[in-house]
């Protein structure tokens, strides 16, 4: 079943980019797009999406307001503010006033779709901000991305990780193609051993 998705902002080139670097997630359908935030909340009731996708500034209403009134209409649906701040009083503002994510505009396009599947599974997270004391030595993976690598490296399946963490077999596959992206690894056996042989993962 794929994944319901409102997207708002009020440039047309992010909208366009957030389209292309969604084309190719046949798990994940556009249903509906905002360029004011007055115009998200009506789009919510009427296309009942799973995740909306929000930019925090936007005429008539920002959109930190509006993951307040989705919060408080539809609980059920998930909520990704994306911004172009990597600041962590940013993301904290965000999640405090109804977001489950927080995206900077500055990551990488092909994590989008990721992020997208991770918020509809449930995880809260920020994704591209500047975290205090973050790990920085193991080629920019997330924390989940660390937790699955660390997992791989004890051996477990991918159906195991699923158990551990909480996720969806999919969603382990997701991450596992991003880990080996930004390895530049191709298989499990090497994502382990660049685990072991940095002390990210015990031996």
């Amino acid at each position: 079943m794929s994944i319901k998705v409102l997207i708002a902002d009020d440039h047309r080139l992010i909208l366009s980019a957030v389209r292309r670097a969604l084309a190719a997630a046949d798990d994940i359908e556009i249903v509906a797009e905002a360029r004011r935030g007055s115009q998200v909340l009506p789009l919510v009731h009427q296309e009942q999406p799973d995740v909306c996708l929000l930019d925090v500034r936007m005429p008539e209403m920002d959109g930190l307001t509006c993951a307040e009134r989705i919060r408080e209409a539809a609980p059920d649906t998930r909520v990704v503010m994306l911004s172009a701040s990597a600041e962590p009083e940013s993301a904290d503002e965000a999640l405090v006033r109804g977001a489950d994510a927080y995206v900077a505009k500055s990551v990488d396009p092909q994590e989008l779709a990721t992020a997208l599947r991770r918020v509809n599974d449930g995880e809260s997270f920020r994704l591209g901000v500047a975290e205090p004391g973050a790990r920085e030595d193991a080629a920019g993976l997330t924390e989940r991305e660390l937790s699955i690598l660390q997992a791989v490296a004890r051996g477990l399946s991918n159906q195991a990780i699923s158990g551990e963490l909480w996720i969806t077999e999919q969603t382990v596959k997701f991450h596992l193609t991003n880990i080996y992206r930004k390895l530049e690894v191709s298989s499990r056996a090497e994502a382990a051993r660049y685990a072991l042989s940095r002390g990210i993962a015990a031996a």
